[in-house]
């Protein structure tokens, strides 16, 4: 059956149709869909773990019993879950192991724009490139049968056009492998000899990797006039489609490790000039000139950001249709970031801006705090880092940091990676105080649950991590938990944990105000007579708040009635309709 379907569902779909039994992942935009599209099947088990490690490790165990398994998550979960990335590639599977990863270039929703390319170089593990949801499909089924023909998990690199976007796609139906039986064998414990041997092994199955590259219907050859011949994967191939058609000859590569050797020289071979056309880093390119051809690459394109039709044609110099051209000319409205309105952590931000606290940020929606006007954050680094890097901090600031800094974390965070760096702080002894912002879900990516909601992926009652009984177990005497729509409970208590000679946590809990079912209060109003113009009310940010005629303005459309508004308004101007 033929259907238009987005990338990351073209990707569960052929988790399903391949058979897939078990999938553990942590969800990261562009990769979050593809977990939840393939929690639809009843065929497969799927969980949110806690993080990218523990699902890899998850889905490996699960290929150690025998059947096909898969994790997915965004290019910086691959940093978490390289630890046993590097292993599992000496260690090999049992039933095949996909390892989907979606990269972001243009950053659109990440602290960085890393290629995860290298990582299959570094950890000697295939990995296959979509550049379309039939790919996509195709690609999930083609990496299971390489996981199990070479012994090895492989790598799925999405990215963001080819996760986010929709094309055709041709479904079949569910092939289910036989469980395949569980050997003991004394060679997998990776120590001393048998690394050493595995190491070996690897070797030479990316020999053996190359020779399948060089053969396999994952790399084709597109030939157009041989005047220009271009090298590219992915999205930029579709780029190069749409701005040179029959123009240029083409080498589409599907399988982006290992490369191959002679196809690639016998492409050159055929065309007068040799282009490499792929975003963020020189891999490609950097592998065309080990093999001692000429080839432009990086010296026409950019190596940051995401690329497009018209970043094409522009560095190639290709004249635009005149349809391009009117398109540009249109002006696009600025849509600036910003916090909910009513957000539960808006009010912390505002009274840590109003405190002239140094805030040691992380990874979620609350990294908004950093934008005016709240203007509340001073860094961020990777998840859990506010609270490991705030000891740190104030390891080298003493006193001084102790009294002014905190550390801010959201829920699903802190259970990824933030348990650790608070046992730092206990164990290791700095009088930090760390802020949880307990806002029942994992926001930024969609309200998936975690550990701390009370349910598991499908909604259905799990375990729940009790954060306060957790923090004190881990060494923290002072634990308190507080409103953050009550403003003043808010500064109280955080100026009370800074001046404590202790390590102090502090649970911001009111959940997300965008969580389905959470029953909001009536929206404000203004009453006119007695609005000053003081603009007191626009210091939190809140997109329903506006200034119009010299008089705040309330959007009931966006309004929940949460009322932190009022507590700013020393003329009592904001009412509830």
């Amino acid at each position: 059956m033929r259907e238009l379907m987005l990338g990351n569902k073209a990707v569960a779909r052929g988790l399903y149709e391949a058979g897939c039994k078990v999938i553990s992942s942590y969800p990261g935009t562009p990769s979050t869909e593809i977990t939840e599209e393939a929690a639809l099947y009843d065929e497969i088990y799927c969980e949110w773990a806690p993080n990218e490690k523990v699902a890899l490790e998850v889905a490996h165990g699960a290929s150690l019993g025998g059947v096909r398994s898969a994790c997915a998550m965004k290019h910086v979960g691959l940093n978490v879950a390289a630890d046993p990335l590097f292993t599992i590639s000496y260690q090999g599977v049992n039933a095949g192991l996909v390892i989907c990863v979606a990269d972001d270039p243009g950053m659109h929703s990440s602290q960085n724009e890393q290629d995860s390319r290298h990582y299959a170089k570094a950890a000697k593990v295939p990995m296959l490139e979509p550049s379309d949801s039939a790919e996509s499909l195709l690609f999930v089924k083609k990496a299971y049968e390489i996981s199990e023909k070479f012994n090895t998990p492989v790598l799925v690199k999405m990215c963001t056009r080819v996760s986010h976007s929709q094309s055709v796609v041709e479904t079949g139906e569910r092939a289910e492998p036989l469980q395949v039986p569980y050997v003991k064998d004394p060679t997998k414990v990776m120590m001393t000899n048998n690394s050493r041997n595995a190491h070996v092994r690897v070797e030479q199955r990316t020999l053996a990797l190359i020779s399948y590259a060089e053969e396999c219907d994952l790399n084709r050859v597109e030939m157009g006039d041989t005047a220009l011949g271009i090298i590219t994967s992915s999205t930029s191939y579709q780029y190069a489609k749409e701005v040179f058609g029959e123009g240029a000859s083409i080498l589409k590569l599907g399988m982006i490790y290992p490369l191959p050797e002679k196809l690639i020289r016998d492409f050159a071979g055929t065309v007068d000039r040799l282009v490499v056309l792929e975003e963020l880093d020189p891999v490609i390119e950097n592998h065309c000139r080990r093999l001692g051809l000429t080839v432009s690459g990086k010296d026409i394109f950019p190596v940051c950001g995401e690329f497009s039709q018209n970043l094409v044609r522009v560095c190639m110099g290709v004249k635009e249709p005149e349809s391009v051209r009117a398109k540009e000319n249109i002006p696009v409205p600025g849509r600036p970031p910003v916090m909910c309105a009513g957000c539960p952590h808006r009010g912390i931000f505002y009274i840590l801006h109003k405190n002239n606290c140094m805030v040691y940020g992380d990874i979620g929606c609350y990294t908004l705090g950093a934008v005016p006007p709240l203007n509340a954050m001073d860094l961020n680094v990777c998840m859990g880092a506010s609270c490991s890097g705030l000891h740190g901090f104030n390891k080298a600031m003493g006193q001084w940091g102790e009294k002014h800094s905190v550390g801010v974390i959201g829920d699903s965070t802190f259970i990824h990676s933030g348990i650790t760096g608070i046992t730092d702080i206990a164990y290791n002894g700095s009088n930090s105080t760390v802020i949880i912002l307990d806002n029942s879900i994992t926001g930024m990516t969609g309200h998936q649950q975690n550990p701390t909601t009370g349910k598991n992926l499908r909604g259905e009652p799990a375990g729940k991590v009790n954060l306060e009984a957790l923090c004190r177990a881990l060494g923290f005497e002072r634990v308190r938990v507080v409103d953050p729509y009550d403003l003043a409970e808010v500064e109280r208590v955080l100026k009370e944990e800074l001046e404590a000679d202790a390590p102090s946590i502090i649970i911001s809990r009111r959940p997300c105000v965008m969580i389905k079912g959470i029953v909001h209060q009536a929206p404000l109003q203004v009453e006119e007579d007695k609005c000053k113009g003081c603009r007191a009310c626009m210091k939190i940010g809140c997109p329903a708040i506006s200034i119009k005629d010299n008089k705040a303005r309330i959007d009931t459309t966006l309004c929940i009635g949460c009322k932190v508004c009022t507590q700013m308004c020393k003329f009592d101007a904001l009412k509830t309709v």
